[in-house]
């Protein structure tokens, strides 16, 4: 719908376009896979136009500058992109990685915050605090953020467990899953399909079910009862996890707040089994393999 909708934009404003509009909306049509990821000056380099035409091309077809039509082309394509197609789109001076990585970082949790819908943040949060039982599903390059999740959520409940791959399927897993449970299913670009399965298998089963993704266009929406949003464009072939372990984090933090009183008996039995089984480096200690290496 969204790319029948882009497409039908160009194509119905072409004949009113100048003659470099319309190097734009050619270009476009053909490589929009390659043009999502282009600044403006790079796309018009490209065609050759200047980058003024690039903005008021954007604005001919109703969007509010060229990010925002940037940013539909995205939402069409980032699935789509193979681990190739991502090297090669990586535009990045190799003395400005460090800047630029950091800075897309920076803004991708910048418009997590404007985006996050604090109702839907809530209810969420209730429905942890409800469950009967906590399935945390992360699958590919997204289970690093469920075990994160499940080590903390670990601390504070009794009913979590984490679904990843495995010696066991997936749907082993969540074999018994049903109602009063709850399923977190965390995906970002490029989808894993066997999380949107186990999220469809586990409504289906009458779970109540939250997906932790990074665009209404996701397709594990589809199948979800609450959705969270966390940007996670890509400065190359690397996802950015930054904004979806913060949104996580405070997932996590919030849970805590909740269960303070019941929680605060375990953290300090758990205190004394650090020190005693010496889990943790204390104030003073000398590195316990030091002597190894002398």
């Amino acid at each position: 719908m969204e790319k029948v909708d882009l497409i039908n934009r160009i194509e119905s404003g072409y004949k009113r376009m100048s003659k470099g509009q319309k190097l734009i909306a050619e270009f476009i049509l053909k490589n929009y896979d390659k043009a999502a990821f282009m600044t403006a000056s790079r796309l018009g380099s490209i065609v050759s136009v200047s980058e003024s035409t690039v903005v008021r091309f954007a604005n001919a077809l109703g969007y509010d500058g060229y990010p925002k039509l940037q940013k539909a082309l995205q939402e069409l394509i980032r699935n789509k992109l193979t681990t190739v197609q991502r090297i090669e789109m990586s535009d990045i001076d190799q003395s400005r990685v460090l800047k630029n990585v950091l800075k897309a970082d920076m803004h991708n949790i910048r418009l997590t915050i404007e985006e996050t819908d604090n109702v839907v943040f809530e209810a969420v949060i209730n429905k942890i605090l409800q469950a009967k039982n906590i399935y945390v599903l992360g699958l590919r390059s997204s289970a690093p953020l469920a075990q994160f999740m499940g080590y903390y959520l670990n601390f504070i409940l009794d009913n979590i467990r984490v679904v990843t791959s495995g010696v066991n399927d997936v749907f082993e897993q969540l074999i018994h899953i049903g109602e009063d449970d709850l399923l977190i299913g965390i995906s970002f670009p490029r989808y894993a399909s066997r999380a949107i399965e186990a999220i469809k298998f586990s409504k289906k089963r009458g779970a109540d079910t939250v997906a932790l993704t990074d665009s209404k266009l996701s397709p594990l929406n589809a199948y979800a009862d609450y959705s969270l949003l966390a940007h996670s464009d890509m400065a190359s072939f690397v996802d950015s996890l930054v904004a979806p372990l913060s949104l996580i984090n405070a997932l996590i933090v919030a849970i805590g707040v909740a269960k303070k009183t019941e929680i605060s008996n375990d953290f300090h039995e758990l205190e004394d089994i650090w020190s005693h089984y010496n889990v943790y480096v204390g104030k003073g200690e000398e590195d316990p393999g030091k002597d190894q290496l002398n």
